[in-house]
């Protein structure tokens, strides 16, 4: 299936395109369930029941029981509402985390850190991979952790290795929390398989609606609400619920799971496409992160362009070209400072980086419209 657009897109870990099959599913909603769900009348029950039916299908689609799935409005709350949580209802003393992580677990973790709670960074290489030896004397120092770890790096596409994580976690008795945004919906995650207590979601990562996603919470745990004021959610989220952005939830996860096979291969071929065009026919590019295909995040490809004296205007001109793709982490847009991952993994300064992303909507036109543009930036002669 293509979209049509005047813009090359490759930005899909921004952000995606819905899925037309998805504001289908979401109009219907809004046009037909209208009751506020909490309202003991039968509308109000229509809603209701479009939620928990939501909530089943979801839950069931990563194994999960129906109770563990909380609603949220995105990954940053859900990532919030489990650092947070732990901190103050699950007796957590200390945080283990990497320096690479989004700001929505890092700057929570660092808002945690007082004198009762300690914070600690686990070192990562230079492809931002972690150092499990490391973590393990961490966790073994700081036993009845919480271990705070990304499924897969949002910038460089690094993939955590969370049988590792999982194994030392229950070794020191610590709880095990993973920020899955760019990987939720986009592989076959199963919470029997992950043993985490704690995983996010957001809808906008694969041809959802923006504004709603998830926490999963493992139903041994016991906690109470970040936003209080209702009883929404068995009382742990207040506010009356976005229905229609539950069931757009809904739907963008259920495609994914009846696509998902055949979108691996469709957007993993494309990624190798684009990377090895680059590596062929632009002098002095290298890619950023792991580049082994079982190693790296298949929907992302970080390139370093070669130095020059143009490098804070290389993304506007791919812009002005028409390609649509992030330099770094599209949530550090409009920041001073640059990249917190890249600073981390050692990238070089003099170097411009580019994150392209791919989505369902992305075909191999769009890929040689981009590697043209980038080659025409950097003056690379095209070949005859």
């Amino acid at each position: 299936m293509e979209m049509l657009s005047k813009h090359v897109y490759l930005d899909n870990a921004a952000t995606t395109p819905m899925d037309p099959k998805v504001i289908e599913a979401m109009n219907q909603v809004m046009m037909e369930v209208y009751g506020n769900p909490s309202a003991t009348h039968a509308l109000g029950r229509k809603a209701k029941g479009v939620i928990e039916s939501a909530r089943k299908s979801i839950a069931s689609l990563i194994g999960a029981q129906s109770k563990e799935i909380i609603f949220t409005s995105g990954g940053t709350e859900a990532d919030n509402l489990a650092i947070r949580c732990a901190v103050r209802d699950l007796g957590i003393r200390s945080i283990i985390t990497s320096p690479i992580e989004h700001k929505a677990v890092l700057s929570t973790s660092q808002e945690m850190e007082s004198d009762a709670v300690s914070v600690h960074l686990v070192r990562v290489d230079d492809k931002g991979r972690v150092d499990y030896a490391h973590l393990n004397e961490l966790a073994e120092a700081h036993p009845h952790s919480l271990i705070s770890l990304m499924h897969a790096n949002n910038e460089i596409g690094t993939l955590l290795d969370y049988h590792q994580v999982a194994e030392i976690a229950s070794a020191n008795n610590c709880l095990f929390h993973s920020d899955t945004v760019q990987t939720m919906g986009h592989y076959p995650i199963h919470v029997a398989d992950f043993k985490a207590d704690f995983l996010t979601c957001s809808a906008h990562k694969f041809c959802g609606p923006k504004g709603i996603g998830f926490l999963y919470v493992n139903s041994n745990l016991r906690i109470k609400p970040m936003i209080t004021g209702g009883g929404q959610e068995r009382s742990l989220r207040a506010g009356t619920e976005n229905i229609t952005g539950i069931m757009g939830l809904q739907k963008a996860m259920e495609l994914c799971w009846e696509n998902m096979d055949e979108e691996i291969q469709q957007i993993t071929a494309l990624k190798n496409y684009m990377r090895d065009k680059l590596l062929q026919e632009v002098p002095g590019i290298d890619v950023n992160g792991e580049t082994d295909t079982n190693g790296s995040l298949y929907t992302v490809l970080s390139v370093s362009l070669p130095p020059t004296d143009h490098n804070d205007l290389l993304l506007f001109q791919l812009d002005m070209a028409g390609v649509c793709a992030s330099g770094g982490s599209a949530c550090n847009s409009g920041a001073a400072k640059g990249s917190h991952v890249l600073e981390a993994i050692g990238h070089p300064t003099d170097r411009q980086t580019i994150r392209f992303s791919f989505g369902r909507f992305s075909t191999r036109e769009e890929v040689d419209i981009a590697v043209s543009a980038v080659k025409k930036i950097l003056s690379v002669e095209q070949p005859v």
